[in-house]
C-alpha cells in the first residue's frame, strides 16, 4: 500500500540521502552531503521555498519529491515545479511516482492561489523518467532550459 504525506523535519536525512543518490545515479555527480542536508533543512523550515512530499510503502518512506512555485504573468497564475524526484530502486515500477504525481495534481487543483500548470525538467537521456512523466499526461515543451552557475 502506498500513501503520500507532506514531509516534516524528521524526514531531512532520508530526503538528503535520496538527493545525493539521485545526483550520482542520473548525472554521475557527487554532491556534498552536508550542503544537501542544509538545503533540505532550509526548505523544510521555510514553506515559501516549497514543500516535499514523502511516499510510504507499508508505512516505510521510499520516495520524495519537492514542489516549488513560479509566477507566470502570461497566465496570471502559478506553475508548480516538481523537482528532486527520487524513488528507492526496489520501489520503482509499482506506482509510487504515479501516487505522488496524483497528490501534487490534487493539491494544485485545491490550492487557493491560482495554479495554472505543473512542470518539471528531466535529464535528456533518462528515457524511463520521460516515459513515466508522459504516462501522467505531461509532454515536452518547446522551451530549452539554460543555466548560469554562480556558486560551485
Amino acid at each position: 500500500m502506498i500513501t503520500i504525506r507532506e514531509a516534516n523535519p524528521e524526514d531531512r536525512d532520508p530526503i538528503a540521502h535520496w538527493q545525493v543518490a539521485m545526483a550520482e545515479e542520473t548525472e554521475g555527480r557527487s554532491l556534498p552531503r552536508d550542503v544537501v542536508t542544509a538545503g533540505v533543512a532550509a526548505a523544510l523550515a521555510d514553506p515559501s521555498k516549497g514543500f516535499y512530499l514523502i511516499a510510504e510503502r507499508d508505512q516505510v518512506p521510499v520516495a520524495s519529491l519537492f514542489v516549488t512555485r513560479e509566477w507566470s504573468d502570461w497566465r496570471n497564475g502559478w506553475f508548480w515545479w516538481i523537482q528532486s524526484v527520487y524513488v528507492e530502486p526496489n520501489s520503482r515500477g509499482i506506482g509510487v511516482y504515479r501516487a505522488m504525481h496524483a497528490a501534487v495534481t490534487a493539491r494544485a487543483m485545491e490550492a487557493m492561489d491560482r495554479v495554472v500548470g505543473i512542470r518539471l525538467y528531466v535529464e535528456q537521456d533518462n528515457a524511463r523518467a520521460r516515459s513515466t512523466y508522459e504516462a501522467r499526461g505531461m509532454h515536452a515543451t518547446a522551451y530549452r532550459l539554460y543555466e548560469q552557475g554562480l556558486l560551485s
